[in-house]
């Protein structure tokens, strides 16, 4: 927390840029028509290059790589060759995790795909300030580790640390999702290396809407630094047609409730001050908000 500050801060942080068309368009809407601060990069996107380049004219935007092992092909050949059984691309989150855990995929093998990963970003000259990864498969513990080393071998100052909110959607995935988030937010809180701004969002992943923030917003703390994760973006059937992601995700209900002028009004009625990952350092274990623009 900052101390004494009679502002609540909040960073807005989109997942998945890079990963359709359609929802990097709606990630760019949300930061140039809405409160988006910032985005985590799908790094091993067939549209990398094209969308980098999108990002050009958003230079108010916060980078961070969101790294992946759970959805399409690795960069690494090595990682190729460990997924031989699934034709050379990354199985779900529930088998790659079993792969983990048995051993057949190693968190070495896992470092340097990911090692890779933030070099790709690194090497089109984007300043990247936080880590997290898709479907917080970070959180599994042989690999919170791995993505802290990585934090301090680039300097990247900031990883994400996803906590557990209380139940509003009550699916199965959504429960187990819950249950796994609580065990490892135990297991891995003692051995952050750096303090973690607060966490928000898990409990209608997916599906954020207006009425979430109208919630959620007026209990946050003064002085306290709070990250809200958010999947904005449009949907095009052209691109989008699994069944897995079309349950999960609404993606422009989450960029109509970002876009949403009684959300700005309500972050002034509350005294929550937008800011990025940018403005954000840490003094003596606090964190301290740096008030001038970057």
């Amino acid at each position: 927390m900052t101390s004494g500050s009679p502002w609540t801060y909040l960073i807005v942080n989109a997942d998945d840029y890079g990963y359709y068309n359609c929802v990097s368009q709606g990630i760019l809407e949300a930061a140039s028509h809405g409160i988006l601060t910032a985005t985590g990069i799908f790094a091993n996107s067939g549209h990398f290059t094209e969308h980098v380049g999108w990002l050009r004219d958003n230079a108010g935007l916060d980078l961070g790589v969101h790294l992946n092992i759970t959805d399409r092909a690795p960069l690494t050949i090595n990682m190729q060759n460990r997924l031989s059984r699934w034709a050379g691309r990354f199985p779900g989150k529930y088998t790659i995790s079993r792969a983990l855990l048995s051993g057949k995929i190693t968190t070495e093998d896992v470092r340097s795909e990911w090692r890779a990963q933030i070099k790709r970003c690194l090497d089109e000259g984007l300043q990247i300030r936080f880590l997290n990864s898709h479907e917080h498969i970070h959180m599994l513990p042989p690999l919170f580790p791995v993505l802290q080393a990585l934090a301090g071998e680039y300097g990247i100052s900031h990883i994400r640390f996803p906590t557990s909110e209380p139940f509003r959607n009550l699916t199965t995935g959504a429960i187990v999702r819950d249950i796994l988030i609580k065990i490892t937010e135990h297991f891995n809180r003692p051995h952050l290396t750096n303090p973690a701004v607060r966490f928000l969002g898990m409990g209608e992943s997916g599906r954020l809407g207006t009425e979430y923030l109208q919630q959620r917003l007026p209990k946050l703390k003064p002085g306290h630094v709070y990250e809200l994760m958010c999947h904005p973006g449009y949907y095009d059937a052209n691109e989008i047609n699994d069944s897995r992601l079309l349950n999960y995700h609404d993606w422009k209900r989450e960029l109509d409730a970002l876009t949403n002028p009684a959300v700005r009004d309500m972050l002034d009625q509350h005294r929550i001050r937008l800011i990025g990952y940018r403005h954000l350092h840490v003094q003596a274990g606090q964190f301290v908000v740096r008030d001038e623009t970057e």
